[in-house]
Parts: C-alpha cells; sequence; structure tokens
C-alpha cells in the first residue's frame, strides 16, 4: 500500500494535483494491476506545516516522505516517486 497525500489549503490545486497522481495510477495499474494507493487531500494549514512551510502552491508527500513542495507535478515526475517505492 502506498500512502499519498495532497497538500494545499486552495481546492483547485488539490484537483489538478489529484487529477495528475489519477492519471500516473492508471498507467502504474497496467504493470502492478494490484497496486493500492491511499490518496488523502490535507487542507488546513497547520497539517500542512508538519510536512512543509510552503503554503502557497501544492505539494506532494509518498509514504511520509515530502516528494514535492510548492509546485504542480508531472505526471512523469509522480510515476518515478511511485516506483520508487514499489521497488524498495
Amino acid at each position: 500500500m502506498i500512502e499519498l497525500k495532497i497538500l494545499s489549503y486552495h481546492s483547485a490545486q488539490r484537483y489538478a494535483v489529484k487529477q495528475t497522481v489519477f492519471s500516473a495510477r492508471r498507467i502504474l495499474q497496467v504493470d502492478y494491476p494490484d497496486i493500492k494507493i491511499n490518496i488523502t487531500e490535507l487542507k488546513d494549514w497547520f497539517t500542512i506545516e508538519q510536512y512543509t512551510p510552503i503554503l502557497a502552491a501544492p505539494s506532494l508527500v509518498v509514504n511520509e516522505k515530502l516528494v514535492c513542495a510548492g509546485r504542480f507535478p508531472s505526471r512523469d515526475e509522480v510515476l518515478g516517486w511511485l516506483r520508487g517505492v514499489l521497488i524498495e
């Protein structure tokens, strides 16, 4: 199981990152059909600050590791982070 957290208090930013994550998950499911990815959206600034001080733009956490802070990740980046967890 992969735990993925989308951090942003702006719903439009969370939505955009979530769509990128869903796209990466669909591609990954071709090679790993049984993959389980739990996606959580963190919306309040206090919780977000536990991972990063950047609040103005979205961030992404994979298995409690901050992998992207203050920007919109590409689908290929998300795929790389998820594949990295799978081969660990």
